[in-house]
Order: structure tokens, then sequence, then C-alpha cells
């Protein structure tokens, strides 16, 4: 598995709608939180390492209704206590 984050820019006021949506119907998402600056959501999901994660974000994220714009970050090693 692979993890990539999404920063989501959200028509005003769909933030939360946009949010729920995904949580609801994008069955690789981990946790998706709403955030202060440029951008309106992160989200974090785990990838089969087979897919494809630009057809995964432009066909299934940026399609998203209430979506403006999405900013992509492909994780490499999470570090943390086990």
């Amino acid at each position: 598995m692979k993890a990539i984050f999404v920063q989501f820019k959200c028509r005003p006021g769909a933030a939360y709608a946009v949010a729920d949506r995904i949580a609801e119907t994008v069955e690789e998402i981990s946790e998706i939180h709403s955030t202060s600056g440029h951008y309106d959501l992160l989200a974090k999901f785990y990838l089969p390492d087979e897919a494809d994660i630009g057809h995964f974000v432009t066909e299934r994220l940026q399609t998203a209704e209430g979506v403006v714009d999405t900013f992509t970050t492909v994780a490499f090693k999470a570090f943390g206590r086990a």
C-alpha cells in the first residue's frame, strides 16, 4: 500500500459537504480534516501499490462536486511508534 495526502480547495461554503461526500464514497480514505490556510481540507488515502495516483486524483477526487483545486503529496515512509 502507498499513502498519499491530498489537500482540497473547495467552493466557498462547500468544504464540509465535500468532506462528508469523500468520506462516504471513497473507500481508500483513511482520514479527512478541515484545515486553515490555502486549502480547506487535508485527506490521507491508502492506495494499492499498482494503483495509478494520477487517475485516482483526477478521476475520483478532482471531479467531486464542490472541489475547485487539489494538491497531492506522495508519502515515502511513515515514522512513529510501533
